[in-house]
Formats: C-alpha cells, sequence, structure tokens
C-alpha cells in the first residue's frame, strides 16, 4: 500500500484520523447525522442490534440525537417506548397498518382528524379493513357497535375542528371489557393536559389507552417550521410490533428536524400554558359577540364535552377554538371577515407562534350530526400575540362582518 502521506486528498480526507476527545459537554444535545453506521469489526457487525434505544445499526432506525428525542417524548407522554415518524400522519399510519389484518374493523371517531378519515375511508378498504364512525358523546351507541371484528379504536381529544371532548373513561371501559386496543390522537394534550395512559391516577391507576399518538408539527416544535410525530406504548409486546411495521414502512427522520424539536421541548409547557390561558380568555369574549351563535372550546360550560374534560384535565385546553357564526351571516361575510383580520394568518396546523383563522365546510368531513345548527364555522388557533392585541383586531374584523 502507499505510504498514508501519499494519498490522494479525497482519501486523506475520507479516512482522516482525527477524533474529538471525549469530555466535551453543553446543555443542547449534538446532531448525529448518519445513513451509514460503522462497526468496530465484522464481529461487531454480525452482533444482533435490538431497535432499543441504545445500539445503532443503520441511520435510518435512529442516532444518538433522535433516540434520545424519543427517550424524552416518553417521559412528557407517560410512556415507556417512544416511536418517531415523519409526520403527524404518518403516526396515524403507522399505526392502523401496523396493528390490522384483512377482515378487520377500526372504529373511528366521526370528528377525527381529517386524514384518518380519508385513511380509513379510502386506503385501508384496499387492504380488506373495514370501518365505522362513532359519536364520542355516546357510550351505548359505542357499546352496541363494538364486535369480534373489532380490532382497533381511535380516539381523538378534542375532536378536530368542532373540539367536542369525548367520554374518553367510558369508551376505555367498553374497549378494555371487549379486549380491543385503543389508540388516542394526544396532539391536544400534548402530554400537558393529562397523561393519556394514566388517566384514573387517584382510583384507577394504570387505566388508560395503549397507544398515544402525537403530531410533533405542533406543540413539541412550537416553531411552525417542523413535520414529525409519534407513537408512545407502554407494553412491550405492542412497542415490538409497532417497530417491526416502523422498520418496514421505511421511516426516516432529518437529524436537523430533530435538534429543532429538542430545541422545543424546554418551553413546551410554558407555551401550552400561556396559549392555553390566552385562548380561554378570547373563546369567552367571543362568546358574547351579538354575531356569534356558538363557541366551542372545551373549557367552555356549554361545549359538547366540557363535563368529560373537567373531569380529566382542568389544567389543559389547548390553543384551539371555534366560532359559529350566526345563520344570517354568509360563507362570503365570513370569508371578508376572517381576510379583514391583521394578526391571524390563513392557514393549516396550529401550536405555532403566529395565531391562525381557517373557514371550515363542515358538510364534508361529517357522517353523523353536528353538535350546531346552521351557520359558517371558523377555527381559530391562537399563537403568543398579545391578548389584547388579538382582542383589537378581532374586534375590527367583527366591524366588516357587520357592514
Amino acid at each position: 500500500m502507499n505510504d498514508k502521506k501519499q494519498r490522494a486528498i479525497s482519501t486523506q480526507q475520507i479516512h482522516h484520523p482525527y477524533q474529538a476527545p471525549e469530555g466535551w459537554d453543553a446543555h443542547p444535545v449534538g446532531v448525529f447525522k448518519a445513513s451509514t453506521v460503522l462497526f468496530k469489526n465484522t464481529a461487531d457487525l454480525r452482533q444482533p442490534r435490538p431497535r432499543d434505544g441504545q445500539s445503532y445499526r443503520y441511520g435510518l432506525h435512529g442516532t444518538p440525537t433522535s433516540y434520545t428525542l424519543a427517550a424524552r417524548l416518553a417521559t412528557l407522554e407517560g410512556a415507556e417506548h417512544c416511536l418517531l415518524t415523519p409526520s403527524g400522519l404518518s403516526a396515524v399510519t403507522l399505526v392502523s397498518l401496523g396493528l390490522l389484518r384483512p377482515g378487520d374493523e377500526v372504529l373511528v371517531p366521526d370528528n377525527v382528524y381529517g386524514q384518518n378519515r380519508y385513511l380509513s375511508e379510502d386506503w385501508l378498504p384496499r387492504f380488506g379493513i373495514t370501518h365505522r364512525f362513532y359519536d364520542g358523546q355516546d357510550v351505548e351507541g359505542f357499546k352496541r357497535m363494538l364486535s369480534s371484528n373489532t380490532k382497533l379504536v381511535w380516539l381523538e381529544a378534542a375532536g378536530s375542528i368542532t373540539l367536542e371532548f369525548p367520554d374518553l373513561i367510558g369508551l376505555l371501559k367498553a374497549c378494555k371489557a371487549h379486549g380491543v386496543t385503543t389508540a388516542l390522537d394526544n396532539t391536544w394534550g400534548a402530554g400537558i393536559a393529562f397523561n393519556p395512559f394514566d388517566l384514573l391516577p387517584d382510583s384507577e391507576p394504570g387505566f388508560g389507552v395503549d397507544i398515544s399518538m402525537q403530531a410533533l408539527t405542533k406543540y413539541p416544535s412550537g416553531g411552525a417550521d417542523v413535520l414529525m410525530g409519534a407513537v408512545y406504548t407502554r407494553d412491550q409486546a405492542l412497542h415490538d410490533k409497532l417497530n417491526h411495521a416502523h422498520e418496514h414502512l421505511g421511516y426516516g427522520l432529518g437529524q436537523n428536524d430533530v435538534e429543532l424539536v429538542l430545541r422545543g421541548l424546554p418551553t413546551l409547557e410554558l407555551r401550552y400554558r400561556a396559549q392555553d390561558a390566552t385562548t380561554r380568555a378570547l373563546a369567552a369574549w367571543m362568546a358574547v359577540q351579538p354575531e356569534v351563535a356558538q363557541v366551542l372550546h372545551p373549557a367552555l360550560p356549554g361545549s359538547p364535552g366540557h363535563a368529560h374534560w373537567k373531569g380529566i384535565s382542568s389544567a389543559g385546553a389547548a390553543c384551539l377554538f371555534s366560532v359559529v357564526f350566526k345563520p344570517e351571516y354568509s360563507e362570503r361575510q365570513v370569508d371578508a371577515f376572517i381576510d379583514a383580520l391583521e394578526l391571524f394568518g390563513i392557514g393549516y396546523s396550529w401550536a405555532g407562534p403566529m395565531s391562525l383563522a381557517v373557514p371550515y365546510d363542515m358538510s364534508r368531513s361529517r357522517s353523523l350530526s353536528l353538535p350546531y345548527g346552521e351557520g359558517q364555522i371558523v377555527r381559530f388557533a391562537i399563537g403568543l400575540e398579545a391578548e389584547a392585541d388579538l382582542r383589537a383586531d378581532l374586534l375590527q374584523g367583527l366591524s366588516r362582518l357587520r357592514g
């Protein structure tokens, strides 16, 4: 072999001997980016490596950066295991495709996240998997839907757009009595509002869901600049089954995105509390405006499921509320109201620093009855702006609606 000093510059750069010495320490987690993971020798290569957050085989399955995020998120959610995915939707897909087989049935709340609805209606039937939609407020009706084919029940708290809070306790007790696996979309709760794996800590410790998932795009990131998801479990066998599917679906993450979520976690609770407080104040204020027929927000008495929310989560209510305008206001007028707002962006997602307002046509996203009568509906996502500024903006927008 040629003398090392005579090797080409490219070879020297690729095989440079320098390695940083141990001892470096800083609060931010290092960003480890890799596809190839190097082994010490062939014996090390042949050694089986479990997907346990402690060993590495290929960058797709995790690096020290992503394993750190998964461990911290599991603690946040009260779980033992966490699998990271490229988006909230991919986390939903992982659960459904990882657990369901031809001939199985999944029950889905009628107010489920829209993409979960489309997955159930369009994609799962291609694999011989059936679905039905249920009302999360009607536990007795839900019980009658459970059958021997029901293998998975999705839960959503609070519901998408209309924000009904389901009878989680009643639904879970029915599922446990039938031995049905439950999965909760806990993006709204974010690990702050309640512990999904321990909903009755005082009376029934350990009573909760089998699986929780979050769109880390929302609260854990907090910057409106990352797409990512997570699936949480406590049961080892259930984790192993999902982990197997995770590996074969090829879910991978950009480690710079992982870094951004890690950076957001220390301020998650502060942001959640701040946005929650502003949201409650604005929701209560909007509820008494003459143009408004109803405000949907779990912490408001009279909002669908308020008692269920209060029973497990008086501590948190997120940053969303929806306004149903009186029927005399047309779609054109409500759109003019939104367009007049100066501090509210028009766009999807939520839990970022900027407040958002989006109108919805609910006729395309519900199979059962809606929790309100006629009227245009607008969902507000409250950011980190000052409450007084947002209220003034809403007031001037309402003046445009009146005009």
